[in-house]
């Protein structure tokens, strides 16, 4: 009989990998929106500044949670 399969350590495992792709994608399409658009280095700071917050939000969410919980 083969192995029962554990539900949620796929889910957990499913996550983190999607939504690190995810993130990695975001970080290219601002790399993209800042690299067409001429921006110079001030423009591409700022792009990912104000663009590139919200993900840190979540990771830093994540990390904080790991901490705290164990």
């Amino acid at each position: 009989m083969p192995e029962k399969f554990n539900v949620p350590l796929f889910e957990e495992w499913s996550m983190t990998i999607g939504v690190t792709f995810l993130i990695l994608y975001m970080l290219y399409i601002i790399y993209r929106l800042a690299k067409e658009s001429k921006a110079g280095k001030f423009g591409f700071f700022v792009l990912f500044l104000a663009l590139g917050l919200g993900m840190v939000g979540f990771v830093a969410k994540t990390v904080i949670y790991e901490v705290m919980i164990g």
